[in-house]
């Protein structure tokens, strides 16, 4: 497993920016955008590799992984 898929990484729509807009939270936050939902996930996990690359490469901590911890029941539970 790639050190990019222990974090959650989020696609959503923006009425504020009429486009997509990709985060990985605990990682980076808003970051890519545009109009096309799977190019804009592409470009997410590019940039959160890259992040982590970096971090690694200075010999700085990573973050907590966030995927595995039910990150998603807990956006939809009341």
């Amino acid at each position: 497993m790639s050190n990019t898929a222990r974090y959650v990484k989020i696609v959503e729509w923006s009425e504020e920016d009429s486009a997509f807009v990709g985060q990985c939270p605990g990682v980076i936050g808003p970051c890519c955008h545009g109009t096309d939902e799977a190019e804009v996930y592409r470009q997410l996990c590019d940039i959160v590799d890259d992040w982590l690359v970096e971090l690694e490469r200075e010999g700085r901590p990573m973050p907590p992984a966030t995927a595995g911890r039910g990150v998603a029941a807990m956006l939809v539970s009341p």
